[in-house]
């Protein structure tokens, strides 16, 4: 059964799905939904929960190896799998397939992956997986319904705000809505008072946190400005920035890049590609000095760092990343 994540809590009332796989490239949306998730399985008694990487050369043989691995302290068991690349290959299509047979009121799988393609929706193991539970399904939030995505987060937290205050908050997080979630979590905190949000009141958090910019970093990154770029990073970090929001800027560039150096090659023009003439330029610098190959790498480097904030295994803390990351972008090489 496929379902958008407004209708996952009203599904899960219903009771515990053998499966739940969790698609989209919305790091908050797919925190959220997978949240739900878990509390749903702990609030029926699964107390053992196992977390496995799907990264690279994956052994997906542990994926049925945990499935057969109940403790012998806890009945029922939550396997979490987290495959930042969405394709499994033909072992891990193979291993679904066989885990969808093994699924049941006290197993339940987790899988969370990033926005699946038509071709993968068709998917033998997708299908199998379907068919025993539920796929959620999590689309970016369009830019004309931003206002409208923030009144509703300002109305969960208790706010409400002026037409023009919520426009401007849009226009500030620019499609970010971990950022947003953010700068309404910081207003909640600021309007002690209960009152209506307005310009001022905004205004007024937004330039409490203003000094340094995530999109200050990508443009210093882009022009190769590395000292600049660190700078900016660091900044980021000693205002409390939290780093899925720089790292979502990053890679949200990283994949931009491959995707406009890849129509270059096809013959269409830059100033159609991007938009923004001021950015022009950046675009031509960074791509003049990163090859898809290396920009390639940056994606995977960045996915690993998506692994460590989520608590991971790795010896790189998610901040050390970011630096390795931002320095890469800007044509450097790693400290």
């Amino acid at each position: 059964m496929r379902i958008n994540p407004q209708q996952l809590p009203q599904s899960l009332k219903k009771g515990l799905a053998p499966v739940y796989i969790i698609s989209g490239d919305e790091p908050l949306l797919v925190q959220e939904c997978c949240d739900q998730v878990r509390k749903a399985a702990k609030k029926v008694g699964f107390d053992e929960r196992e977390l496995l990487h799907a990264e690279h050369n994956f052994d997906w043989g542990l994926l049925l190896a945990s499935a057969g691995n109940m403790s012998l302290f806890a009945e029922k068991k939550l396997i979490e799998v987290r495959a930042p690349g969405g394709k499994p290959g033909d072992k891990g299509s193979k291993a679904l397939q066989e885990f969808a047979a093994l699924a049941s009121q006290d197993l339940v799988l987790l899988l969370i992956l990033p926005k699946l393609e038509r071709s993968q929706l068709n998917s033998k193991w997708v299908k199998a997986l379907e068919q025993e539970g539920v796929l959620v399904q999590i689309w970016p939030v369009p830019a004309q319904e931003m206002p409208r995505w923030i009144n509703q987060r300002l109305s969960a937290a208790g706010l409400t705000a002026e037409p023009e205050a919520v426009k401007i908050l849009a226009e500030r997080v620019e499609g970010n809505l971990l950022a947003a979630s953010q700068e309404i979590e910081k207003l909640k905190l600021l309007n002690k008072s209960d009152t209506t949000i307005t310009v001022s009141l905004l205004e007024h958090s937004v330039t409490s946190s203003a000094r340094y910019s995530v999109f200050d970093l990508i443009d210093r990154a882009l022009a190769s400005e590395a000292d600049k770029a660190i700078t900016t990073l660091q900044g980021l970090r000693s205002e409390g920035i939290e780093p899925p929001v720089v790292l979502w800027a990053l890679a949200r560039e990283i994949r931009s890049l491959l995707e406009i150096g890849e129509k270059l090659n096809q013959g269409q023009p830059l100033a159609r590609l991007v938009r923004i003439q001021k950015r022009q330029p950046l675009i031509q610098s960074a791509l003049s000095r990163l090859a898809p190959r290396q920009l390639e790498t940056l994606l995977l480097r960045a996915r690993a760092i998506d692994t460590a904030i989520k608590g991971g295994t790795g010896h790189q803390s998610p901040w050390t990343g970011l630096l390795e990351l931002t320095l890469n972008l800007s044509g450097q090489r790693s400290v």
